[in-house]
């Protein structure tokens, strides 16, 4: 009968199952990236992408913390990541070489977290394959956050690092307190792995002393990086949170007044497709199994999953394949990888268990392999309407508009990086002022008169008040876009009254 490792002593990796696994990371990240050149070119799926480059370029090359040289502004939600992209200006591989390798080394150490865990956690987990890790390295969500140019799946891997620490009873609580302060320079919501980790310490702890010295140890470490984080956005932005993380929740209020069904079965939609899907009998018995063995550290993992999602999903919107979500989603799947490698090695239906086996190794294989492509083939097509309007669009600012031009616009990205004009930054990210009024149009078209603007760019569905009236100027034309069903980019005139 299978059994979960007592003594948690794991099952070595060995170097043949690092190659495996450094093999599969490498596989799914050129499949990717052909996939997305041969579709329209190399690029990233999302504008978010070019402003993490824009203040890495300015933070490598001229010394500052700003997304317009000479203005510092707290607009970047990943100080760490945008910190890290910056050394590849250093070395003259950006913005595409070093930013795809570091997603790639990013995959590739989550592949080799969860293998270790399931090793940790599960003794009769002996693969000819390191499976698990060749699971994570395929899954197309993690692929696409890996490939996509942000921080969403470095705050993936500390998380799962965390939990995993948790889940295995690591007494580790001064590196748990770094890896937690880490995480909230990866990204601010990094602060509920304070809440896992705090309830671990409660319940596995026998006594109010070894309670206290556990905390104390764990909120030296977690104090020592968080304490400068609030400092840095202080000195930067005057707020102790960048500008992200008051713009996003001002500008997706009615994303919250949504029926909280119709969020969940979003939430559901975007986090079950794929192979996951049929690990959800193994998150469900795996929660069971906890239960039942007070596995504190696993109860507090599955706690933080659900409450992670829960709070994401009543305060923004599920779209984008969940990128938002995405960081959760590791240790989610690891919940049913670990309920299978039990099963599989066990004889829960006596003679007749190979027939479980077989229909759910089929199950998790032919879905792996087949949202490979189709998980490729969306991630191209990302892409595709980022480089055909948002960088189009860009680029023909550069060229052709007057140098003093004050430009409006809600994606700035690409923007950014690629044009050099004043931008008034309508989604608050480098122009705060306007997140009071963010999805208000007669407001920002008095704010826009107000300073004087010389052109707005934006989706005509997006600002259909502030586009009405207002004279066209240039107009992406991309097919791509069109073939979705959405209309293109436009560059308008603005004339104050």
């Amino acid at each position: 009968m299978a059994h979960t490792s007592t003594n948690l002593s794991p099952n070595k990796i060995l170097p043949r199952d690092l190659l495996v696994i450094a093999g599969a990371v490498i596989l799914i990240a050129i499949i990717y990236l052909l996939t997305s050149q041969v579709t329209y070119g190399i690029g990233f799926p999302l504008d978010d992408s070019w402003i993490h480059q824009t203040y890495a370029r300015n933070l490598a090359l001229r010394g500052e913390w700003a997304f317009r040289p000479g203005i510092p502004s707290a607009g970047s939600t990943s100080p760490l990541w945008s910190a890290l992209l910056a050394i590849g200006f250093l070395l003259r591989l950006s913005p595409y070489i070093w930013t795809y390798l570091l997603g790639a080394v990013t995959l590739f150490a989550l592949a080799v977290v969860s293998e270790w865990a399931v090793r940790t956690l599960v003794n009769s987990y002996h693969p000819r394959f390191p499976w698990v890790g060749i699971f994570i390295a395929f899954e197309w969500h993690l692929a696409w956050a890996a490939m996509s140019g942000m921080e969403t799946l470095l705050h993936g891997l500390i998380v799962t690092t965390v939990l995993a620490l948790l889940m295995t009873n690591s007494p580790r609580y001064l590196t748990l307190g770094l890896l937690t302060g880490l995480a909230v320079w990866v990204r601010p919501d990094g602060l509920t792995l304070l809440g896992p980790v705090l309830m671990t310490i409660l319940f596995t702890e026998l006594d109010t002393r070894s309670r206290l010295t556990k905390i104390t140890r764990y909120l030296i470490g977690f104090g020592s990086l968080f304490v400068f984080y609030l400092l840095f956005n202080l000195a930067i932005g005057g707020t102790p949170m960048p500008n992200t993380f008051y713009a996003k929740q001002a500008e997706y209020a009615a994303w919250q007044t949504l029926p909280i069904l119709t969020r969940l079965g979003q939430m559901s939609l975007q986090l079950l497709v794929g192979p996951s899907l049929v690990l959800i009998p193994g998150i469900i018995g795996w929660l069971v199994k906890s239960v039942k063995q007070k596995k504190w550290g696993s109860l507090a993992a599955l706690i933080w999953c659900t409450g992670y999602l829960i709070l994401y999903i009543s305060r923004l919107p599920v779209y984008q394949h969940g990128r938002y979500i995405m960081p959760a989603m590791p240790i989610f799947f690891l919940f049913g990888l670990l309920a299978f490698a039990e099963f599989d090695a066990g004889k829960l239906f006596a003679r007749y268990h190979w027939i479980g086996q077989t229909i759910w190794r089929a199950s998790i294989v032919m879905l792996t392999f087949a949202f490979i492509i189709l998980g490729a083939q969306s991630y191209a097509k990302d892409v595709a309407v980022i480089e055909s309007e948002m960088v189009v669009t860009a680029k023909w600012v550069a060229a052709n508009l007057p140098q003093d031009a004050l430009i409006a616009a809600h994606d700035i990205g690409a923007l950014g990086y690629f044009d050099h004009h004043e931008l008034i930054d309508l989604a608050g990210l480098i122009s705060p002022d306007v997140i009071p009024f963010i999805r208000d149009e007669p407001q920002l078209a008095n704010y826009l008169n107000q300073r004087h603007a010389s052109y707005l760019i934006a989706f005509p569905e997006f600002y259909p008040l502030l586009t009405r009236s207002s004279e066209t100027v240039f107009v992406t034309n991309s097919a791509i876009t069109l073939t979705f069903g959405q209309k293109n980019m436009v560059v308008y005139q603005w004339k104050t009254p």
